[in-house]
């Protein structure tokens, strides 16, 4: 089993966005017993809370559900109980970095290393701007999840 974390801030847009799409694939490709993903924030701001509208709504025209999804703030133990933990983007990435024992520190990467489509390292943060950028994030994390399934040998 492969437990993966994606982690933004506020765990209200990006992260939770990277969660849905890899739990769709995860149930339609059948790979419940090989892969378990998360998402969590680098601050507490939305803890308790359900993902940004604008980012349920996006991910609900593309058929991914992130109702039952819930914001939660990266927590130590998170370094320990996950294989990989993903950053959405660098400043996530050196926050959790400064949070983690140097130990775990191999576990850390960014999330659009796996982008096969995107020649970016970051995703942007949707939440300041308009429609668009929520579908672009939607993007972002289909191309990264497909590339991060396959670099694990879990592809569609």
């Amino acid at each position: 089993m492969t437990r993966i974390l994606f982690v933004c801030t506020g765990n209200i847009c990006r992260s939770p966005t990277a969660e849905g799409v890899a739990r769709h694939v995860i149930d339609t490709s059948g790979l419940h017993a090989l892969v378990e993903v998360d998402s969590a924030g680098t601050h507490g701001y939305h803890v308790g809370e359900a993902p940004d509208p604008r980012t349920r709504k996006a991910a609900a025209r593309r058929g991914y559900h992130l109702d039952k999804l819930v914001a939660r703030r990266l927590e130590i133990a998170d370094f320990q109980r996950f294989d990989l933990l993903l950053a959405m983007d660098r400043g996530h990435y050196e926050s959790m970095l400064r949070m983690s024992p140097q130990v775990y520190h191999p576990k850390v990467d960014l999330f659009m290393r796996y982008a096969r489509s995107f020649d970016i390292d970051e995703v942007p943060d949707p939440y300041y701007g308009g429609e668009n950028g929520f579908e672009a994030v939607l993007d972002m994390c289909e191309d990264a999840v497909d590339g991060l399934f396959a670099s694990l040998e879990l592809g569609r």
